[in-house]
């Protein structure tokens, strides 16, 4: 028992740590979030009934079989005029029916009512599509945000080693005689102020963490990512104007073609409308059988008898039917006319939603566009920034460590160092998002 008891302890720890040390990669997190968003499942419930629908407008055009069955009772007397007497006049009658029928013309309603239920599926996968781009692109960008945070608290940190040589070095001065008692004050206030920093570093790599985490729709204890190398160099803008990206876009992302069907399902919806104006022609046909149980029984003064079961008499009834109907629309107080003009209208709205779609897909481009090529400069500028202020701090240690400059002089220069090497990693990372949207506009797929 104690062994069982053990290797279950074994095992739990094993099962903890593994979940500790589980890193996600950016893959695992979009198929993650894909597969297990809320969201994502109602849409692709959504999608099913639209396939339901299409089911649906296939029965309705194949003919409808039906069958009943009835069974009633009746009692009375009536006057016999042979026995000059009343009988009895109980009946009891059975009836068993099986109808057929078949729409053989309704001004091709079935056929355009297929139509748009097929369309409708088709459209409905497209917004799932489209559900789905957008939350991958929201995991791509809270998982650079992460890794963003994580650059900028190895940044925050290193800044604390530095105030440690300083501090060392600043003691070294102050007791050689080289510098005041105050610069080792200002010096342990700025190490104070990097610790400050390191926890405001760690603060917001939690928050984007909690982000991710609630993208994902998992719980955040101990939840981290996979840190990532990423080249500014080996990530390029595709082409030097927006126009092909455009075109690219117009032809693959799917809320264009959801409204290019939505449009055609307006055209159809007009063609549903006008066979109102036509006549139907249907067929129907069945048989029928109905059973006639009479009695007619009376006692020794003449009277009737109630007997069950029925038994005495018997006639049955056996009947085949089949017949055409022909229904001619006259006059539909102007219900026809005005359901027609709604479906044009509909149709009118369909295509100036789909002209709004395409307008908004162009500005969307163009932004992503000048928004990259933006941080693109910003990272180039940046880069140069922190090569120039890198050599500025190199100097202006080595006169500190001299004595040659004071601690203000020589934190202005380290806080520029600093500024410049978080300027530089939310550039990079902004730029990498930015080609990013680019690439997803222009049909390449967001996590490869």
């Amino acid at each position: 028992m104690k062994i069982r008891f053990s290797i279950l302890i074994a095992l739990f720890i094993i099962a903890t740590s593994f979940a500790q040390d589980k890193k996600w990669t950016l893959k695992e997190s979009v198929d993650h979030a894909l597969e297990h968003n809320l969201s994502v499942k109602k849409a692709g419930y959504t999608t099913d009934l639209r396939k339901e629908d299409i089911t649906s407008a296939k029965g309705n055009m194949l003919p409808g079989v039906s069958a009943s069955a009835s069974q009633n009772f009746s009692f009375g007397s009536g006057f016999d005029a042979a026995s000059n007497s009343r009988v009895a006049n109980d009946r009891r009658s059975n009836s068993f029916e099986l109808n057929a029928s078949m729409n053989l013309f309704n001004g091709f309603s079935n056929k355009n009512n297929l139509k748009q239920s097929k369309i409708s599926y088709e459209a409905s996968q497209l917004d799932l599509e489209k559900m789905k781009n957008d939350i991958s692109l929201n995991i791509v960008n809270s998982y650079l945000n992460v890794l963003f945070n994580k650059e900028n608290l190895k940044i925050a940190e290193a800044q604390i080693i530095i105030s440690n040589q300083q501090l060392e070095r600043t003691k070294e001065l102050v007791d050689a005689g080289v510098q005041p008692y105050g610069n080792l004050l200002e010096v342990e206030a700025t190490k104070v102020n990097d610790e400050n920093s390191v926890v405001t570093a760690e603060n917001n790599l939690a928050l984007s963490l909690l982000d991710l985490s609630q993208l994902l729709q998992i719980p955040n204890q101990d939840f981290d990512i996979e840190e990532i190398s990423i080249d500014i160099n080996s990530v390029a803008l595709l082409y030097n104007n927006t126009e092909e990206i455009f075109a690219k876009a117009v032809e693959n992302q799917p809320e264009i073609k959801s409204a290019a069907l939505a449009l055609q399902n307006s055209e159809t919806g007009i063609k549903i409308a006008k066979a109102d104006y036509l006549p139907s022609l249907s067929l129907s046909a069945g048989l029928n059988t109905v059973y006639n149980h009479r009695q007619g029984i009376k006692d020794a003064n003449n009277s009737p008898v109630f007997q069950f079961p029925f038994s005495d008499q018997l006639d049955n009834n056996l009947g085949e039917f089949i017949g055409l109907n022909l229904n001619i629309p006259i006059f539909s107080r102007g219900q026809v006319k005005a359901n027609v003009n709604r479906a044009k209208i509909n149709q009118e709205i369909s295509q100036v939603n789909l002209d709004d779609s395409k307008r908004a897909l162009r500005e969307s481009v163009e932004r992503a566009y000048i928004n990259a090529t933006a941080t693109l400069k910003a990272y180039e500028a940046a880069e140069k920034s922190v090569k120039a202020q890198e050599q500025s701090f190199t100097f202006a240690q080595e006169r500190y460590n001299l004595g040659a400059t004071n601690s203000f002089d020589f934190e202005q220069v380290r806080n520029r160092l600093v500024n410049a090497q978080s300027d530089l990693v939310r550039a990079k990372y902004n730029y990498v998002f930015r080609t990013k949207l680019l690439e997803f506009y222009y049909g390449i797929p967001i996590v490869k």
